[in-house]
């Protein structure tokens, strides 16, 4: 995440905001729930995953301006409906192309920017397979809005962990965060409900990874 400048608030950490030892935990941490995520990955889901992980990979680089600051889509509700377990893997490798490519986040932070996306996406999976008769909006709604209300309170965990003086004053980090995603969970939440609803009226195998045990 950065403050000031040109880019705002971004979900993405940058290189120096996180102390060393929690950038050592997440990047281990990552580590593991990428082996979780391509355990048992089959050929033919492949095309899906690379599919989605452009989809990341360029909305994630879109930025929505909102008073002051600015925020960017995240689509992690919408990975984890889709792709199910296998989000992490697709959520990493957008990131790596965004950090190699465009500087934006960070190397040394690549393991707590792949968590801080990646473990929203997997929470949303485990939801959805469990409510399974939620209407189909009301599920990408929840999805979308849920996914980004679990990041952010993921990153406030983050920063207040590296450095308590995240959440000192009014204006702190931590109350700007909460103050610029807020709206973008809402009109996220919109959007992934109406992509779900169409997505389940044309092509329901879209979403194949909720029916299976």
């Amino acid at each position: 995440m950065f403050l000031g400048g040109r880019e705002g608030i971004r979900m993405h950490v940058s290189d120096g905001v996180i102390s060393v030892t929690v950038a050592v935990v997440t990047t281990a941490a990552a580590i593991g729930l990428i082996a979780y995520s391509t355990k048992g990955i089959k050929e033919e889901e492949i095309p899906k995953i690379s599919l989605l992980s452009g989809a990341f990979f360029v909305s994630s680089l879109i930025t929505i301006p909102i008073g002051p600051t600015s925020v960017h889509p995240l689509l992690g509700g919408f990975l984890g409906l889709v792709l199910g377990r296998r989000a992490p893997l697709g959520i990493f490798i957008g990131l790596l192309l965004q950090a190699t490519l465009f500087q934006h986040g960070g190397l040394t932070t690549l393991g707590a920017n792949t968590l801080l996306m990646a473990i929203p996406a997997v929470l949303i999976y485990i939801l959805a397979k469990t409510f399974t008769r939620t209407p189909h909006f009301l599920k990408g709604f929840l999805a979308g809005f849920l996914a980004i209300g679990f990041a952010v309170c993921l990153l406030i965990l983050l920063l207040l962990f590296s450095d308590h003086r995240y959440g000192d004053g009014t204006f702190s980090v931590v109350n700007m965060v909460i103050l610029a995603y807020l709206p973008l969970a809402i009109i996220e939440g919109i959007l992934t409900g109406f992509s779900v609803k169409y997505l389940y009226s044309v092509r329901p195998t879209f979403f194949e990874v909720l029916e299976k045990k």
